[in-house]
């Protein structure tokens, strides 16, 4: 996200935008990829409701919550854009407040990716991690991405 300072991430939590909903989608192509054609649409506020239940020491994935989302709504597959939009806009609102944090950090990206677009980065979040008992490793060569070690091991389930 461009320009974080200057942006309301609160405001934003707080505007459902006539969510939620569920979509019914015509593209053959989103059909196929993700199994069916009612697409489930929750607002930012529901993500972040969700990411404030990971406890400490453990660690959940965007998938996980889409997938959570999904199945208590009925629906074949949540909406992987906006979900990746609200969980970032969760993460900012969460450092623009002085209390009611979210741990933003437990959140991972698929495969237990930390995620780059919140803030103060992959640095950020690596530490926090650490400091909960988190091994962090790296992958790749020129695109080096930081994963959670055996995440798997330390999901949170719903």
């Amino acid at each position: 996200m461009a320009k974080e300072q200057n942006k309301d991430f609160n405001a934003m939590l707080q505007n459902s935008k006539d969510m939620p909903k569920v979509k019914i989608i015509q593209d053959e192509k989103s059909i196929k990829k993700y199994g069916g054609e009612r697409m489930y649409l929750a607002p930012p506020i529901d993500y972040d409701r969700v990411m404030k239940t990971v406890p400490f020491g453990k660690v959940i994935t965007v998938g996980r919550i889409r997938d959570y989302f999904a199945k208590a709504n009925n629906v074949d597959f949540t909406d992987p854009i906006t979900a990746g939009i609200f969980v970032s806009i969760a993460a900012w609102a969460s450092e623009q407040r002085d209390g009611d944090k979210t741990p933003y950090w437990r959140t991972l990206k698929a495969d237990g990716e930390l995620n780059q677009k919140y803030p103060g980065g992959i640095e950020v979040q690596k530490e926090k991690l650490e400091a909960e008992g988190h091994i962090i490793v790296s992958r790749g060569r020129s695109n080096i991405r930081y994963y959670v070690k055996n995440y798997r091991d330390r999901l949170y389930q719903l």
